[in-house]
């Protein structure tokens, strides 16, 4: 039978493990290797509990220092694991915030944004005004009937008015339309009045390409009626919007003449010290009305039209409408 063991070899064999616990602690790899080491070392079988096995063997006064001294140990086993296993998170924490890194440093590989072309941003202004004074937009097919064109509009056949918006014909009673009137025409059909409405949109004629004329360009007309209304409330509405578009500049109005309103004005803005013809208007014709349905002795309206290529070219002072259409970057990129 083995003799007994003493105090100083239980305190040594502690000693022991205590540096061997130490050292391995230190080299282990990852997570399961330190969590396989916390087993061995402080586990029910481990060889702590192997070394206080013999513990109960010595003299009752020698056991409370043995006691004292594997506690110590314990806990220092205890610190070391805990210290290796934040070591080991920090690692790998590092390792992948280095493996995912992005090199902010190199430029970008991008579409520029791009922004709204200048004609567009015109239409919106115009919109955005009259949207302000209680109008809402409607919309109609470019593609039109001579019916809604020019018969509904007090244009009919061989009338001189027609010569003056020549346009596209197609096969059939179809055509391009000349301008965004029909839009009103149709609208007033399924909408009894009152109504306040506006139509921006594409419109052709077959004018001859320059400076100033284009076969495609784009349109925003203005029609309200109601009981009651008269030149004065056409006046002041024109002259709102002009004001609000350009600015608190002079305002004139001319009589004209446009086959759908009685009586009818050009409208001039006085724009860098001249006169500058901006858009036409006047109050709907009465055998407009009667053609739609409507009492002229109960209802009465206004339309006023206008290009956008003129609004645009004067805003921005373009010397050119052809430079709207070329898609020309150094052009539309000042915009």
């Amino acid at each position: 039978m083995s003799s007994a063991p003493t105090l100083e070899e239980i305190t040594s064999a502690l000693e022991a493990l205590e540096a061997e616990a130490a050292a391995a602690i230190a080299e282990a790899p990852d997570a399961a290797a330190l969590e396989q080491l916390r087993i061995d070392l402080l586990g029910k079988k481990g060889k702590l509990s192997g070394v206080l096995g013999a513990m109960g063997k010595l003299p009752g006064d020698q056991r409370p220092v043995v006691g004292q001294r594997a506690n110590v140990l314990k806990t220092q086993v205890q610190s070391l694991l805990q210290e290796r296993q934040s070591a080991l998170k920090a690692a790998a924490l590092e390792a992948r915030i280095a493996s995912e890194t992005i090199d902010v440093t190199l430029p970008p590989v991008y579409t520029p944004a791009g922004h709204r072309h200048p004609l567009l941003s015109t239409t919106d202004a115009i919109v955005d005004i009259f949207c302000g004074l209680g109008y809402r937009v409607v919309e109609g097919p470019d593609i039109e009937s001579d019916y809604y064109n020019f018969s509904a509009l007090n244009i009919p056949e061989e009338h001189p008015a027609r010569d003056m918006q020549d346009t596209f014909y197609l096969p059939g009673d179809r055509l391009l339309r000349t301008h965004t009137s029909p839009v009103q025409i149709r609208h007033l059909e399924s909408n009894p009045p009152p109504v306040r409405v506006i139509a921006p949109g594409r419109v052709y004629r077959r004018d001859a390409v320059d400076a100033t004329h284009s076969p495609v360009f784009h349109q925003v007309e203005v029609l309200a009626i109601d009981e009651g209304l008269d030149f004065s409330h056409l006046r002041g509405t024109v002259s709102h919007f002009l004001k609000a578009f350009f600015g608190d500049l002079p305002v004139r109005f001319r009589a004209s003449y446009f086959p759908f309103t009685e009586p009818s004005a050009e409208v001039d803005v006085q724009w860098r010290g001249r006169w500058l013809e901006v858009m036409g208007c006047g109050m709907v014709d009465p055998a407009v009305l009667e053609g739609m349905g409507l009492d002229p002795e109960r209802w009465s309206g206004f339309a006023a039209g206008l290009g956008v290529e003129r609004f645009c070219m004067v805003r921005h002072g373009i010397d050119d409408i052809r430079r709207l259409f070329t898609s020309d970057l150094r052009f539309l990129e000042q915009f």
